[in-house]
């Protein structure tokens, strides 16, 4: 999948920092009832249906100038389309780590912060400018700390109208994930053996997403 989302709804509040452990995969729309079927079965609450989110993301870059070159930071802002009175969220995701590849998930650092809906213009004024937006819709799953989500991303057609959208792909997109501190490696291969319980349905990998925007540049 193109986009490097991570699909939470944007409940968070405070602001933690941690290692964010990941696998991702992807399903076709035909097999998505088969995945949610397989999913709620494995689910820590298996009488109630899973929580349900449909999300506006905006994506804000800060380059560096041409005197002083750094990487781009890029910062993410999120808000609840279905729950407009919930704080938004500011998360920072840092450089995904593929590690060795004995290493069962990706991993990468983590910042998330609930903030007020001024979160947009705040940014701008620090500098940053808008690169991308996206609506995401789906499902949360729950099993001890471990988050799944099953998400379908739309592009915005017209920037800001998050009611003129257009699906980006005819699949949903994946996502397990735990967020702890630094060094719990063994977090990871209870993923692995999760994942391993919805197969043939999805496959979950430890994505490169830097081969992928080379990939995507090469286009």
């Amino acid at each position: 999948m193109a986009l490097p989302v991570t699909p939470i709804t944007s409940s968070t509040t405070g602001s933690t920092s941690n290692q964010e452990y990941l696998l991702q995969g992807s399903v076709y729309d035909n097999a998505l009832d088969s995945l949610l079927h397989r999913l709620r079965g494995l689910n820590d609450n298996v009488e109630t249906a899973p929580e349900r989110f449909h999300d506006h993301e905006m994506v804000y870059v800060l380059r560096s100038s041409s005197s002083n070159p750094v990487a781009p930071v890029s910062l993410r802002a999120r808000h609840a389309l279905d729950h407009p009175n919930m704080p938004w969220q500011l998360r920072y995701l840092g450089q995904a780590e593929m590690g060795d590849k004995n290493r069962s998930t990706l991993v990468r650092s983590c910042i998330d912060c609930g903030t007020s809906d001024n979160l947009s213009s705040f940014l701008v004024e620090m500098g940053f400018r808008l690169d991308h937006e996206f609506v995401v819709k789906g499902y949360l799953f729950r099993k001890g700390r471990m988050k799944v989500t099953v998400s379908k991303l739309f592009r915005v057609l017209s920037p800001g109208n998050t009611e003129d959208i257009d699906p980006i792909s005819m699949s949903h997109l994946v996502e397990l994930s735990v967020v702890a501190p630094a060094g719990q490696e063994a977090v990871g291969d209870d993923m692995r053996t999760f994942a391993e319980h919805l197969k043939p349905i999805v496959q979950m990998e430890k994505v490169d997403h830097r081969r992928l925007q080379t990939y995507q540049m090469a286009q």
